[in-house]
């Protein structure tokens, strides 16, 4: 390390209070090599601890603040100042001049459990917090990490950090400043002290938030002080009579006490132990407002396109009229597969999407795939969900969605079905009437299945790689979970024949309809089957046939195909649920 290691200029240029992640209490080790007190030893410790103080009382506070008073030396207990009770999360100065509360609560440990660390009730449940293990998320913003814990490796805390944003938020509602102290200290051990150019040692450098220290030390290898010795001192009684069956002891007198001392003197090859040192102690003030906590509605930073010249509009003045905004379909999959969002349908071309459990979006889909949705709706939802519904936001095309205008301006929603709403209901009917009347369920349990589910709906097809994506979860869902030994149980292949669970399946209904309605009932199923790998492995012409036998029409856009695909799937699983309904026993083939 060159001699900049250890003067911390790296360090000394950031500042917490523009920070994205904000420490609220640390004592870390965050580098540590080899062997102490050997050549090559190389030790980075970091330690921070805070203090939140009201913005009143914060020219008071300036002058006592410090790492002493406000770093990790201390611990957090409620405790009695001259017969008055101060809570835990309480901090009193001695002169009376100002309160201030911790938003980290140290707990002290004993020698069998280690110390822990409590993020202030009040901070969590106003920020709408949720801990899940060493992480606190906040669900209502998309599941989004605040807080998190890192540990040491034998599981004591180190580091409790913060996201900037969120408590500058809450330091503004609440009108407090956080006073940041920290320490950091770095070490090396060398063989020489080559290099290292300060003209004196302690070498010290400081200014209104830093004061910094440099030193080389002369050391013994091993880590003792080159060129000292320590006094050793021994003492002991001689009137210890180990026979007597109580013994007792007075306060010994010189009669009774020897003792003798020596001197011993540390020796060893001399190294050089190079450290720098940094002391700080800064303010995070609070945010300008609280959208968060206190309900601040501040300037807005999102807008979109509402008209066919480009214009652009902010929840200012979306939330007026009666007007749509139109999105690329890709909008559905970020807002419905992060953490808490979800896709349900009301009608063929209708639905809600939700990226948070409390917020859900009616949409719709027109005519060439793309998605509409009331203006009003996207103006009143919290800007962190706007700025994903703007990243996909296109001008006007294809009109709105023909459902969608239907149920919110003539209240006569359609009378239509999305396939996607079919979907698990068709395979689960299988499995119950195959059981019912076959004695045998020709569909195999997967606990894959649900996982599979939500991501089998016409947005997945976007693009060619997406409309093939959703032929192979369509084929996990049918023909991988055929339960082909099963089927052949009652329908058997001839000898030296090989049936695969589509054909066997096709057998199967073969014994109820004639061979010609079994292969046409299964045609989507097998077209969906093979293009599971059409983006690999088929020639253009197999692509062609195994998109015709799905049911797809090639010249509509990609989304619009992929609910072609879905529509003739689900018909053909409830094409297969007629069949077993009217089930008659058979001979097997």
């Amino acid at each position: 390390m060159d001699q900049s290691w250890f003067e911390m200029r790296d360090v000394r240029r950031r500042f917490f209070a523009k920070a994205v992640w904000i420490p609220l209490r640390a004592s870390q080790v965050v580098l540590e090599e080899g062997r102490y007190g050997y050549v090559g030893y190389r030790e980075e410790f970091f330690g921070a601890g805070t203090l939140a103080v009201p913005m009143g009382s914060k020219p008071q506070a300036q002058d006592v603040l410090d790492w002493n008073e406000v770093g990790i030396s201390h611990d957090h207990a409620g405790h009695l100042d001259n017969g008055v009770y101060v809570p835990a999360h309480c901090y009193r100065d001695y002169q009376g001049l100002f309160d201030g509360e911790h938003l980290v609560l140290d707990q002290r440990g004993n020698s069998a459990e280690p110390r822990q660390w409590h993020l202030a009730q009040d901070l969590s449940i106003t920020l709408g917090l949720k801990r899940e293990e060493d992480v606190w998320v906040r669900p209502d913003e998309g599941y989004v990490d605040v807080a998190r814990l890192s540990r040491a490796s034998d599981g004591a805390p180190e580091l409790l950090e913060i996201r900037g944003g969120h408590l500058r938020d809450y330091l503004a509602a609440r009108e407090l400043a956080l006073c940041v102290t920290s320490y950091r200290q770095r070490v090396e051990v060398r063989a020489s002290g080559d290099g290292i150019s300060w003209a004196e040692s302690p070498a010290t450098d400081s200014d209104d938030t830093d004061s910094w220290e440099g030193r080389i030390i002369e050391i013994c290898e091993g880590g003792r002080p080159y060129g000292e010795s320590a006094a050793i001192m021994h003492v002991k009684r001689t009137d210890v009579d180990p026979q007597e069956d109580v013994p007792q002891f007075d306060f010994p007198t010189d009669d009774v006490i020897e003792s003798r001392t020596w001197t011993r003197k540390y020796e060893g090859k001399k190294l050089y132990r190079i450290e720098g040192e940094l002391w700080r102690a800064e303010w995070v003030d609070p945010a300008d407002a609280s959208p968060i906590v206190r309900g601040d509605k501040p300037e807005p930073t999102v807008f979109f396109i509402t008209d066919a010249e480009g214009k652009t509009e902010s929840r200012k003045t979306l939330i007026h009229g009666s007007r749509w905004l139109w999105f690329r379909p890709e909008v559905m999959m970020s807002l419905a597969h992060r953490r808490g969002g979800s896709l349900s349908w009301y009608t063929r071309d209708t639905g809600s999407v939700r990226c948070s459990p409390s917020y859900g979006i009616h949409f719709g889909v027109n005519s060439l795939g793309l998605i509409n949705v009331y203006a009003k709706d996207i103006g009143l939802l919290p800007d962190w969900q706007q700025k994903i519904w703007a990243g996909y936001n296109v001008s006007p095309d294809g009109k709105v969605s023909e459902e969608l205008l239907a149920s919110q301006m003539r209240a006569e929603p359609a009378d239509t079905q999305a396939p996607e709403k079919f979907l698990s209901i068709g395979l689960r009917q299988i499995v119950d009437l195959s059981t019912a009347k076959l004695g045998v369920s020709i569909i195999r349990d997967h606990d894959v299945v649900p996982e599979v589910l939500s991501k089998t709906h016409r947005f997945r097809a976007t693009d060619k790689a997406g409309l093939y994506s959703l032929a192979k979860d369509l084929a996990r869902l049918t023909a991988d979970s055929l339960d082909a030994a099963a089927i052949q149980t009652i329908v058997t292949p001839p000898k030296r024949e090989k049936w695969g669970s589509l054909k066997s399946l096709e057998h199967l209904i073969a014994l109820q309809q004639e061979p010609h309605v079994a292969h046409e009932i299964m045609g989507s199923l097998v077209g969906a089957y093979e293009l599971r790998h059409g983006d690999a492995h088929l020639p253009s012409k197999e692509v062609d046939q195994a998109l015709e036998l799905a049911g797809v029409d090639q010249a509509l856009p990609f989304v619009l195909q992929g609910y072609q695909m879905l529509h003739a799937c689900v018909s053909s699983i409830f094409s297969i649920i007629e069949v077993l309904k009217q089930w008659n026993e058979v001979s097997s083939a």
